[in-house]
């Protein structure tokens, strides 16, 4: 009944996860969800004003440009250049997404033909893989080791591998470890990928919650970047746009103008009134990523430090909503935690094989359901 292709893809952790949650629920638990990385936190309201207006009016109402609105596309690159002085063409340099998992999806299509190879890091985002396997290609796993700061190890990439790919995924700050990058990793990256012909896909939805005083680079402000990649960015995470579907890629004029040829034959862009709410997230005062950082970082610190009391080891990220924890197994890990605490985490199997040994929490949820799940764990694990 189904194509073959179907058959090579995994079902979607996360749909997995909502599937067991349900369940529980469907018991009468009362789970904390610790789980999926959807922020709890409303969008601003500015924002939700200005969708507001824009919906009203009728020149919104018919079908979007493909690549966006041009005063979408000039406000991220503004944005991108107040963030991070990168100078970007707003007409050939930057592309509208309907979400930046879109963007994801769609770039193996217009590159990757069958039988060449995409470079994923492992564990990470599943979607990596399965646009990988949408567009027939072949993925060679770049294990993402503690040891080495969970950067992936190019040297280690086979030599006939690395003349059969033609697309890398990367991502930092990195979902689900929260590790982090030197601007030194990117010119390494850079390096390799002018060397073996490859584009970089860098996927920057993180860079903007970050504490500790830390700000994140963007792939793009090292030199070399703009001849071989593009970043995907994303509304979601930084003004909690998660459901609203807005993002963007920036990059190679080349490499966004392949992006644009699938996107223009599949989709039909994201709703004006939507990019024209995200004009004012990018334009307007930035202070309200600030408070929402804020709120993550007491999370944080309250997790860290309980899970650290309950003998876990776990490293405070300086970046992303989430929390990396070492665990002896991560299946077994996550099951107990459901069935015996009601809390839901994410095994790290899930985003690879290297994440093995691992789970991830989110920190979308409130300090007093947080301060409730530590409490649950304390019954279990003590």
């Amino acid at each position: 009944m189904y194509a073959h292709r179907l058959d090579n893809l995994p079902p979607y952790l996360f749909a997995r996860i909502d599937a067991m949650k349900a369940e529980k629920r469907a018991q009468g638990v009362d789970v904390i969800d610790l789980g999926v990385g959807d922020p709890d936190l409303p969008t601003p309201s500015h924002i939700i004003e200005s969708l507001v207006e824009a919906a009203r009016n009728p020149a919104t109402h018919h079908y979007p440009d493909y690549t966006g609105m041009l005063s979408y596309r000039e406000a991220v690159a503004a944005w991108y250049m107040s963030r991070f002085g990168v100078e970007l063409d707003p007409k050939t340099e930057v592309l509208a997404l309907i979400g930046s998992k879109e963007g994801i999806a769609h770039v193996p299509e217009a590159f990757v033909n069958p039988g060449d190879y995409v470079l994923v890091p492992d564990p990470g985002y599943p979607v990596y893989k399965t646009s990988t396997l949408f567009a027939e290609g072949n993925i060679w796993e770049m294990p993402l080791k503690e040891e080495n700061g969970f950067l992936p190890d190019f040297s280690a990439i086979p030599s006939d591998v690395c003349s059969k790919s033609r697309l890398m995924f990367l991502n930092y700050p990195n979902n689900p470890t929260g590790a982090i990058a030197p601007v030194s990793f990117f010119e390494e990256a850079i390096e390799f990928a002018k060397e073996h012909d490859v584009i970089i896909v860098h996927d920057n939805a993180y860079s903007e919650i970050s504490f500790d005083g830390y700000k994140a680079p963007s792939f793009l402000e090292v030199d070399g970047a703009m001849d071989v990649g593009i970043e995907m960015h994303s509304l979601s995470k930084t003004y909690n746009m998660t459901g609203w579907r807005i993002g963007m890629a920036a990059g190679s004029a080349d490499i966004i103008a392949g992006l644009g040829r699938v996107k223009t034959n599949i989709d039909s862009g994201a709703f004006d009134a939507i990019q024209m709410a995200g004009i004012t997230a990018l334009t307007s005062s930035q202070e309200c990523i600030a408070d929402s950082c804020a709120v993550y970082e007491e999370r944080r610190n309250l997790l860290v430090s309980g899970l650290r009391g309950l003998g876990f080891e776990v490293t405070s990220p300086k970046a992303t909503f989430y929390v990396w924890m070492k665990v002896d197994d991560s299946m077994e890990f996550a099951a107990k935690m459901l069935n015996e605490a009601g809390i839901v985490v994410t095994p790290g199997t899930g985003f690879g094989k290297a994440g093995e040994g691992y789970v991830r929490f989110a920190i979308t949820r409130s300090v007093e359901r947080i301060e409730e799940a530590l409490e649950r764990m304390r019954g279990v694990f003590a």
